[in-house]
């Protein structure tokens, strides 16, 4: 039988070949990043997909059906293909080699392993599967060959080696399989170029259209090429066209042991741009995979390593993990600057452009982490957002695919602009900058055609209430319009525009509206200034993805100011409380029910980004060493080091992430450092030591320091401070000091200094 020596052989042939980039004297920064954590129960754009830092391919192992959260889960012991899209809304292009009985579709998650209504889906050897950043391998144990894949920014490379000969083995390419919005192919389209390279495109609607074109390239001719809708196939075919549930397979004569590669290049824009990112990307490796693999491993490691850190090596895990994670976003511009705008028109620009999830409160930490060790990125990031605002009118939160989407009805790519402007970081036109941020805060949000929400799209209702009423969406709303505000207020002093400084300043103040001063709590109310009868402050109702008692915390400009309104008392009373309580839920709301308005663990919760503040909240409260307590508390019980616990909540590609990375080194920003000289928030660094190597941008060779001595899992205490040999009596830190290079150094204790910070 064929499977009798699959382990020797497996073990003996196959894996000193796979992890032969591992093998260095000492750890790098990537050595440290498990692709695995976090991977059950997370979003599917978080698998253990191999990619490069901001690449749009992100390819790797599907395995489960259309859900929320469908996509990769490890938790099950299959593989249903290898797709190349695991964005926000957008998928793209899954390939898979077969050698079982033909079917055409992937096949449930627990559906029968044989027979024909399996589906092509194989059954995986647990323990082979291995993933480092830019890699992801697994032995496929129906399909009898060992996957392997690796990634440059527009392309895929899949090496898919034998374990036995065969005749007829397949290589499947699949248009159209399970996501978690799921996704319709409106047009599918193969044409076969020549006996070993295929092109064609996919022209995918799902929760947002899109074209994804493609070229296909195989290592050796293929005997056929064949479609299939549903169930017909149609064979040996020169052209095919259909849509719904449609495909193509390729078939190979294979050996024991031979490998087949596939490269494959995609665009958004047409082919043309498909062959020239195969040109640039691919074709100076000719067909070496493992040269590929190590480029996107360098590449990974460069990025990770802009921070060292010395502590415990699990922590160290943790960090780098999360670091990896905070790149998750993606470049959908093609490698000569052409892409499709919201219109569906081509545009050409000199610089990429970026999409993904939401913005929704990266100003915490995300932002900032950019600004440190990747200010290019952050300024393309601006350059992107007014590109899209010069091309319809709009900025926007979430641009997966390019397109409007208005995910969670805010705009806090605004806080992102105004934010890389007051740090320094302004290779762009800035009166654009002006004229898209103050127009963002003046127009009514609309729908783009033929794409999506954009803009505040309650602001008319916003300007003459003061607050967003209950008839119109919800409350959070106004919390974010008001913060919105001071960001453009923001911009607009640093511009030299007074009288536009003073109004949306004035404006700003507009959360106050929502506080009850009899309850003390953020409530919604009806257009006729009404509270909701029957509140309850635990109850989801009216906020989007938390509930009263979470967003009255949520007045990042103001904190003061809602201090004031609520007693500084009843503020730490209520807080800690909150804390304490969260403990034993690990801070993470994990019954949350998105669709029912309801979320029943009910006070702290990290797992949504509405509510990753409240730590830093003692800060201002008198009670800075609260801050220090639970932010490593966060660190330590939030954020695990398994497949299981990585973090339990929705990473929106790579807030939570860059809030372990960010806290871990000690620092926050509350207002999401957009006023005249951003300044961070302190807290209990993680490591002993921790250096941040400065991007150019402030200078060569700059580094910024940050040493805790004394520091341990019990000594979470900061004792005293001091920067560049100063002492340093608040919990406050310049962002110039920082940029200009330093050294900061705390003394560390198991018991709290009531006198430091306060």
């Amino acid at each position: 039988m064929k499977k009798n020596f699959l382990f020797l052989f497996v073990l003996s042939l196959f894996f000193p070949k796979s992890i032969v980039f591992a093998q260095t004297t000492e750890k790098r920064a990537i050595d440290y990043v498990d692709m695995f954590v976090g991977t059950s129960n997370s979003r599917p754009m978080l698998g253990p997909y191999a990619s490069v830092p901001y690449g749009m391919v992100q390819l790797g192992p599907d395995n489960q059906d259309t859900h929320w959260m469908g996509g990769y889960e490890y938790s099950i012991n299959n593989v249903k293909g290898f797709a190349h899209i695991h964005a926000w809304m957008m998928g793209g292009l899954m390939i898979m080699p077969s050698v079982q009985d033909l079917v055409t579709w992937e096949g449930t998650t627990s559906s029968p392993y044989r027979g024909a209504n399996a589906g092509y889906h194989s059954r995986i050897l647990k323990d082979t599967e291995k993933g480092e950043p830019g890699y992801y391998s697994v032995f496929l144990y129906d399909a009898d060959c060992l996957a392997e894949v690796t990634a440059t920014n527009h392309c895929g490379f899949h090496k898919y080696t034998f374990a036995n000969d065969y005749n007829d083995a397949r290589v499947l390419l699949d248009l159209n399989y399970p996501t978690e919005y799921g996704m319709n192919i409106h047009e599918g389209y193969f044409k076969i170029v020549s006996d070993n390279e295929i092109e064609g495109y996919a022209d995918t609607r799902s929760a947002g259209d899109y074209v994804l074109h493609y070229n296909i390239r195989f290592n050796k001719p293929f005997k056929r090429f064949n479609g299939w809708h549903k169930d017909s196939v149609v064979k040996d075919v020169k052209e095919w066209k259909s849509e719904g549930d449609c495909g193509g397979f390729v078939e190979f004569d294979v050996k024991k042991g031979e490998s087949i590669l596939v490269q494959v290049s995609l665009s958004l824009v047409d082919q043309q741009g498909c062959l020239r990112n195969f040109e640039e990307e691919l074709k100076p490796y000719n067909w070496d995979f493992d040269a590929v693999r190590k480029e996107a491993n360098n590449k990974w490691n460069t990025l990770l390593s802009k921070i060292q850190v010395e502590g415990d090596e699990l922590d160290k895990e943790k960090f780098y993990t999360n670091l990896f994670r905070a790149y998750a976003k993606q470049t959908w511009s093609d490698v000569d600057g052409r892409y499709r705008d919201p219109l569906e028109r081509i545009q050409k620009v000199n610089h990429p452009m970026y999409g993904g999830d939401a913005f929704w409160n990266s100003f915490w930490n995300y932002n900032p982490l950019l600004a440190l060790i990747s200010p290019d990125i952050l300024n393309n990031w601006v350059l992107t957002q007014l590109e899209l605002f010069d091309k319809t009118g709009w900025t926007n939160n979430g641009p997966t695919g390019l397109e409007h989407t208005g995910i969670m009805e805010v705009t806090h790519e605004i806080a992102l602009m105004v934010g890389a402007y007051q740090k320094g970081i302004r290779n762009y036109d800035v009166n654009k900058l002006w004229n898209a941020v103050r127009h963002n805060a003046t127009e009514q949000g609309a729908v783009v055609e033929n794409s999506g929400w954009a803009g505040q799209r309650n602001l008319n209702v916003y300007k003459r209430l003061g607050y967003v009423p209950v008839e119109k969406s919800a409350a959070c709303q106004t919390l974010d319009y008001a913060y919105t505000d001071f960001c453009t207020a923001q911009l607009a002093k640093a511009l030299g525009k007074k009288k536009d400084y003073n109004y949306f300043l004035r404006r700003s103040n507009n959360w106050k509206n929502q506080f009850n001063v009899e309850t003390k709590w953020q409530t919604p109310k009806d257009s006729m200034g009404n509270w909701i009868p029957n509140y309850d402050i635990l109850s989801g109702y009216k906020w989007i993805e938390g509930n009263g008692w979470q967003y009255t915390w949520y007045v990042p400009h103001d904190v003061p100011g809602l201090i004031k309104l609520m007693g500084k008392d009843l503020f730490n009373e209520r807080l800690e409380e909150g804390f304490e309580k969260s403990v034993k839920h690990r801070f993470a709301a994990h019954a949350f029910d998105r669709h029912q308005d309801v979320a029943y663990e009910y006070y702290i919760n990290q797992g949504n980004e509405g509510n990753m503040q409240a730590a830093y909240l003692f800060n201002y409260s008198g009670k800075p060493w609260l801050t220090q307590k639970y932010t490593r508390s966060i660190l330590d019980i939030y954020y695990g080091n398994h497949p299981y616990d990585g973090w339990q909540g929705d990473e929106d590609e790579g807030q939570m992430g860059a809030w372990f990375v960010m806290s871990a080194l000690g620092l926050f920003e509350m207002n999401g450092g957009v006023t005249e000289n951003p300044e961070f928030d302190l807290t209990s660094p993680l490591f002993s030591k921790a250096v941040i190597y400065l991007d150019s941008i402030y200078g060569e060779e700059k580094i910024f320091t940050i040493v805790a001595k004394n520091n341990s899992k019990e000594n979470i205490y900061i004792q005293s401070a001091n920067l560049n040999g100063k002492p340093l009596n608040r919990t406050k830190l310049k962002w110039s000091d920082v940029i200009n290079g330093g050294k900061l150094v705390f003394e560390m204790g198991n018991h709290p200094n009531q006198n430091w910070g306060k």
